[in-house]
């Protein structure tokens, strides 16, 4: 090959967030929003990366006097930038074989929502690259490989991102110590519809984790029950997913919701698209990750429209999309040979 498309899937943490950090499980899943990498052969042994397209959804304006002061989540690009290099590095050296690529992405998601989009790129590059070299990777060495990639970015990054962007669907995620997850596949039928909504974020995860750590301690029995809690709740969402019952499943998201905002790891802003969804007719909506801003789903099978509205005129960025898609494609369509 000498020109290879491949793609990979965003994600929501869909019920389990902090309490998955306690050992409790937490149920995952692909959104219908991708990242693209094409993977071209050159002549040469460089490497060139465009990525015109990451969107970045966080902008600052202040006004100090006269002086107008724009600050943007630049950095995040090009953080995701690191994550392509990285890739191309680690293949090679897994395969035993460099060749110079151009490597371009597009993505449908913006980055540093909490929507999985570094691991995404991190899987799709691992597999356009392997492929463009020739080599057909199973599902399993692209996911170990996207895992190596966010480690040597990151530092530490747990294979959850990773394994569900590879795989696709739904998985169901359980902490067993000393950084080892189990990850089982969950099966559904059907690809339930949300609304995304996005406020940028006041807090970062590590502070947030800290956060309920520090309340849990305070409290300990009190916290140690509301994570309990949560363990059982997504075990009854698993079912409610796997027999499509989404009253049920907008009944449990406002219940994990209320749980969530009593670990304080909410905000007005966030509660403010919460509550306008609910009040546009979604069945339920919660954050979706560490919170302190970043994400909120909502699940809308019959008004999307509403309810994207009303997350708008409550400050929020949105996008519609659907769970439970495709994991990591190659899209032969667009590649080509030599």
């Amino acid at each position: 090959m000498r020109r290879v498309v491949a793609s990979a899937p965003g994600k929501v943490t869909l019920f389990g967030e902090h309490a998955v950090v306690y050992g409790e499980p937490a149920l995952v899943m692909t959104i219908g929003r991708r990242v693209y990498v094409t993977a071209e052969l050159r002549g040469d042994n460089n490497v060139r990366i465009v990525a015109s397209d990451l969107q970045v959804p966080g902008v600052t304006v202040t006004f100090a006097g006269d002086e107008l002061l724009v600050e943007t989540d630049y950095g995040k690009t090009l953080s995701a930038i690191a994550y392509l290099r990285s890739a191309v590095d680690i293949v090679s050296k897994y395969l035993g074989v460099f060749k110079g690529v151009n490597i371009t992405v597009r993505s449908e998601m913006p980055v540093g929502a909490g929507l999985g989009t570094s691991a995404a790129v991190a899987v799709a590059t691992v597999l356009a690259y392997a492929k463009v070299l020739g080599y057909d990777l199973e599902r399993r060495e692209i996911a170990r490989l996207g895992w190596e990639v966010e480690k040597t970015v990151q530092g530490v990054a747990s294979p959850m991102d990773t394994s569900i962007t590879t795989f696709g669907g739904v998985i169901k995620v359980k902490l067993l110590g000393n950084n080892n997850y189990e990850v089982r596949e969950v099966p559904t039928s059907t690809s339930p519809p949300i609304v995304i909504g996005y406020v940028e974020r006041e807090a970062k995860t590590k502070d947030l984790i800290a956060k309920v750590r520090k309340l849990r301690e305070r409290h300990t029995e009190i916290i140690d029950s509301i994570i309990r809690t949560i363990g059982v709740l997504v075990l009854e969402a698993e079912k409610a997913l796997v027999s499509n019952d989404l009253t049920l499943l907008g009944e449990l998201m406002n219940i994990n919701q209320g749980l969530l905002d009593a670990l304080g790891v909410s905000n007005k802003r966030l509660n403010d698209l919460i509550y306008a969804a609910r009040v546009a007719g979604a069945l339920g909506s919660k954050i979706t990750g560490a919170g302190g801003g970043g994400c909120v789903i909502a699940l809308a099978p019959n008004n999307q429209e509403a309810v994207e509205v009303a997350m708008k005129l409550s400050g929020g960025l949105t996008m519609k999309t659907s769970l439970g898609g495709p994991g990591a494609l190659l899209h032969p369509s667009e590649s080509t040979t030599s």
